[in-house]
């Protein structure tokens, strides 16, 4: 039985990574993209060191440089053989109250993590078509539910893709590809440990675990932790504007 593999941009640093570890120990061959292509290196030497089974590509990527995305791709389905998953995950968070903070960094926040989420799965999909199968998995966040102060961007850029990969799924439904939208709470990365307040925190460790779980059982949506879903996203939804426009 051949190896599996799975894609993941974003991986220097973050969920990217810790689950860049986390599938290879469950014995994944790996295609790992970051703009900052020394990191990455640095990465791939690690894990094999770690699992020397693994087969690695690393390539240089920025995901709003959108014509060099699927020869990106090209090149990883090359060096891997075939790409079963493709986990869009590449994304930046730039805080600030709309109409101070800098123009600039809202639309880089929308740029990267729409845009670059397209063209992430527009190259996918072709190479999952030439095969006649694929997963498709993006990384939104609970920030999708509800639009809070001093992210609107980036609750926005969630919201975007978390409604573009159902269109996807709806598209792809008579054919061999899964679409899988995860929308992770509060996971201990760089991203969001200079918040004062991180309600359900965990590890980056055990969100990697739980991505690789949801990610293996092709669930078609689920929010990390999993029982954020009964008790944080209903919440979001029904709390009146007063109570969060303190949160900002």
């Amino acid at each position: 039985m051949s190896r599996r593999s799975i894609v993941i941009t974003g991986a220097s640093d973050g969920i990217g990574k810790a689950l860049a570890f986390e599938m290879a120990e469950r014995g994944y061959d790996l295609g790992l993209t970051a703009r900052r292509l020394e990191l990455l290196e640095a990465i791939a030497e690690d894990i094999a060191a770690r699992y020397p089974e693994t087969q690695i590509a690393v390539e240089a990527l920025d995901v709003t440089a959108y014509e060099t995305v699927q020869p990106v791709f090209d090149k990883l389905a090359g060096a891997l053989g075939k790409i079963d998953i493709v986990l869009a995950n590449a994304g930046i968070a730039r805080g600030g109250r709309v109409g101070t903070m800098p123009l600039a960094d809202n639309l880089m926040t929308i740029d990267t993590n729409v845009s670059g989420a397209i063209a992430t799965v527009s190259a996918a999909l072709k190479i999952f078509r030439q095969q006649g199968h694929g997963h498709l998995v993006a990384t939104s966040s609970l920030a999708a539910y509800r639009g809070m102060p001093r992210n609107a961007a980036y609750c926005a850029s969630k919201a975007a893709l978390s409604t573009f990969m159902e269109a996807v799924r709806a598209e792809t439904y008579k054919e061999k590809i899964a679409v899988t939208v995860l929308h992770p709470g509060y996971i201990d990365t760089e991203i969001n440990r200079h918040l004062k307040s991180r309600p359900f925190l965990i590890t980056v460790e055990k969100g990697s675990k739980i991505f690789a779980d949801l990610i293996e059982k092709k669930v078609a949506r689920a929010t990390v932790p999993v029982h954020l879903a009964g008790v944080l996203r209903p919440l979001l939804k029904l709390l009146p504007t007063r109570l969060i426009a303190r949160m900002g």
